[in-house]
């Protein structure tokens, strides 16, 4: 197989590679498999692929919805989020967001490194932003949501213990949800409040907190022997 374009530069220019190293390769559809290199060019490299050494991972089926934030901010989101093994991400644009686009391709790219990074063979499904409203409009009816609600819920770790299926957390931008958004969350019929605890969170830091709590109570962190 030939890579070329952002990946046959990396491993020509930068790991500047040469036939018969050996590489590891992982294509987020049947796992990671060993190869070892044919041919290196400038711009492009050949690859021999040997054996496959894993199949692609189970992640819980979870989807982490973050209102958008800051590009550094929203960037350790993306980042953390593939690290920890979300099955989702879907970016949420609300009122009091300083920002209303992301750059999927950056994005995209950014997810890859963090999973290279950490020998994850599972890449999140990145979706591009939606508001808050049509993305309750068409909420699956089977998929529990979480909120995490600055001004009060059930504690997280208690709620997510109990959680069965597929299930979500939406966590909002730097100034919370206004009250108009919190309404309309609360009363959606797949909603639930939870807290994060005591202390005010930032965007990035909730958004961490909550997926890994999730992990914990109701994700596969058991189930590692």
């Amino acid at each position: 197989m030939r890579l070329d374009g952002n990946q046959g530069h990396y491993l020509a220019r930068v790991m500047r590679v040469a036939a018969g190293d050996a590489v590891i390769l992982c294509d987020n559809v049947t796992g990671e498999w060993a190869a070892r290199v044919a041919n290196a060019g400038k711009r492009d490299v050949t690859l021999e692929v040997a054996e496959q050494l894993s199949e692609r991972e189970d992640v819980p089926d979870l989807w982490l919805c973050p209102a958008l934030l800051k590009k550094d901010r929203f960037d350790m989101v993306l980042e953390k989020a593939t690290e920890l093994g979300a099955a989702r991400i879907q970016p949420v644009i609300t009122r009091r967001c300083v920002a209303d686009k992301l750059n999927l391709d950056r994005a995209r790219a950014l997810t890859i490194e963090a999973a290279e990074q950490c020998a994850r063979t599972a890449l999140p499904e990145l979706h591009a932003p939606m508001k808050l409203e049509p993305m309750l409009r068409d909420w699956p009816s089977d998929r529990a949501l979480f909120f995490a609600d600055e001004m009060g819920g059930e504690l997280a770790a208690d709620a997510f213990v109990y959680t069965e299926g597929p299930a979500a957390i939406l966590v909002g931008p730097e100034g919370g949800f206004d009250d108009a958004e919190r309404e309309t969350i609360r009363t959606h019929p797949q909603a639930k409040a939870i807290s994060l605890g005591p202390r005010i969170l930032r965007g990035e830091t909730a958004a961490i907190a909550a997926l890994s709590v999730w992990m914990a109570e109701a994700g596969d962190w058991n189930d590692v022997e």
